[in-house]
C-alpha cells in the first residue's frame, strides 16, 4: 500500500468514507497515549502526549497507518502540586480507554497498537485490556501496548546520548523530541539533579510514586534524576526517526503475524 495522504493520516481529519476505504485495505490503527503534567524547568506540560503524537505522525507519513487522536487526560496524581498538571483517576482512565477500544473494534479495527508516552498509563491500560479479553475472549481486538522508549534502537540511543543522566521524568530524550517538534525553552538551571539509585528506579518504575505533596518535596524542580539540559534539537530528530522506524516495523510485522 502507498502511504495515505498527509491530511488523511489522522482519524479526526479523515472522512467516514475515507476511513471505510482504509479499512478495506488495513484494519490496524495507532492510538497514542500521553499525559498533561509538569516536566521540569524546560519540559512542556504536554511532553508525553507531544512525543507520541510526533512519532506516530512521522511514521504515518512513511507507511500506511491511521492515527487516532492522542489520549492525554490520564493519571498523574504525583505531579498535582505543580502548576498545569491535569490528572484523572486510574479507574476513570481505564474505563475510558476500554470504551475507546470497544468503539474502534466495533468500527472494524482488529488491531489496535497503543503507542504510550506516560508510565502511569500502563497499569490501568493493562487492566482494561484484561477486562476486555475476559468479556470478549477471542472476539476481542488484538491490542499491543508499547512505550516509545522501549524500542531497542531507541533505548540504545538514549543510553548513548545520556547514560544515567536520562533519569525517569523530565528526561532529556523526551525534552529533545519536543525541542525538535515544538519549541526550545531557555533555562538558567544547568545543574543536573541527583542521580537515582537502582533500588529507587526498580521501586518507581511505571511512575509508581507517592502522594503529590511528598513528590514535590522530594523533587522540587519536577525532574526525577533527569538532566534535561543535555537535550538538543539534533538529538530529538534522531530519536523521532528511530522511534518512527521502529513503530513502522513492529506495527506491520505484528499485523502480518496475527492476520
Amino acid at each position: 500500500l502507498l502511504p495515505i495522504e498527509q491530511d488523511q493520516l489522522k482519524l479526526e481529519t479523515a472522512t467516514s468514507r475515507e476511513v471505510a476505504d482504509y479499512l478495506d485495505e488495513c484494519t490496524g490503527i495507532v492510538l497514542p497515549t500521553g499525559s498533561l503534567e509538569q516536566h521540569g524547568p524546560i519540559g512542556l506540560i504536554g511532553t508525553d502526549a507531544l512525543c507520541v503524537t510526533t512519532i506516530s505522525e512521522k511514521a504515518a507519513t512513511k507507511s500506511t497507518m491511521l492515527i487516532a487522536p492522542t489520549l492525554c487526560y490520564t493519571p498523574a496524581q504525583f505531579n498535582m502540586n505543580f502548576a498545569g498538571t491535569v490528572s484523572v483517576t486510574a479507574r476513570a482512565f481505564a474505563q475510558l480507554f476500554e470504551d475507546i477500544l470497544r468503539s474502534l473494534h466495533r468500527q472494524g479495527f482488529k488491531f489496535i497498537y497503543v503507542l504510550n508516552g506516560h508510565g502511569a498509563n500502563l497499569a490501568p491500560m493493562r487492566s482494561a485490556v484484561h477486562d476486555l479479553y475476559l468479556d470478549l475472549d477471542d472476539r476481542a481486538p488484538k491490542v499491543k501496548l508499547r512505550s516509545w522508549w522501549e524500542y531497542p534502537t531507541v533505548n540504545a540511543l538514549r543510553k548513548e546520548l545520556y547514560g544515567d543522566r536520562e533519569g525517569m521524568h523530565g528526561t532529556p530524550s523526551e525534552v529533545a523530541i519536543t525541542q525538535a517538534s515544538v519549541r526550545v525553552v531557555d533555562s538558567s538551571n544547568h545543574r543536573p539533579p541527583a542521580s537515582l539509585s537502582e533500588e529507587f528506579i526498580r521501586d518507581h518504575t511505571g511512575d509508581f510514586h507517592g502522594p503529590a505533596s511528598e513528590h514535590a518535596r522530594d523533587f522540587p524542580d519536577g525532574r526525577v534524576g533527569s538532566h534535561s539540559e543535555l537535550a538538543n534539537i539534533e538529538h530529538g530528530e534522531a530519536l523521532i526517526a528511530a522511534a518512527a522506524s521502529a513503530l513502522i516495523g513492529e506495527f506491520t510485522s505484528w499485523m502480518a503475524e496475527v492476520d
